[in-house]
């Protein structure tokens, strides 16, 4: 239900609101469907921000400083930082050799098409794929998409974590100790 907002609620509004009556307690005194709410959206539109002064005057603080407490003074000086240790030097692991690089398979024409491909068909493409002579491997795949050969091309081994410390890895796993 909305409230008509007549002249005389209006003049009511304006006068209790002056007189430093809550919005509430004005909305309870015109009554008739107007809600706390309504009150306060009325005087802001009529821009009513002055109050009157509360019933008990507001206590002024007075400012007061303090002296400053005096500070204890150490005891004792306080612990100098100690030299930092020496590290030991550190036997570098001697490297392993790396796994044989598989030699290159050459580009041979593949011999499949996107229309010819089937399930245990290499994958690997060949060729540039806008021209018209792109094609797939098309050799016998026996595991995955690719061939025996592709498939080497195509994965490589995962490195075991830890297993092969750099030199930055060393440092780093060190500087907790300096």
């Amino acid at each position: 239900m909305t409230a008509g907002w007549t002249d005389d609620r209006v003049g009511a509004l304006k006068k209790l609101w002056l007189e430093g009556q809550s919005a509430s307690q004005i909305a309870k005194q015109l009554g008739g469907g107007v809600t706390r709410n309504a009150v306060i959206g009325k005087v802001h539109r009529l821009g009513l921000s002055g109050r009157a002064a509360p019933s008990q005057p507001a206590r002024t603080v007075a400012a007061t400083f303090r002296t400053a407490r005096p500070r204890p003074t150490p005891a004792a000086p306080a612990q100098q930082p100690s030299a930092p240790r020496r590290l030991e030097a550190v036997q570098p692991k001697p490297v392993e050799p790396a796994a044989p690089v598989p030699a290159p398979i050459p580009d041979l024409p593949g011999t499949a098409t996107v229309m010819t491909l089937g399930a245990h068909m290499c994958k690997w493409p060949i060729g540039d794929p806008s021209s018209r002579e792109f094609s797939f491997c098309g050799r016998r795949s026996s595991e995955g998409v690719y061939c025996v050969e592709h498939a080497r091309v195509a994965y490589q081994p995962q490195v075991r974590r830890g297993s092969k410390e750099s030199g930055s890895d060393l440092a780093r796993s060190l500087r907790r100790y300096i």
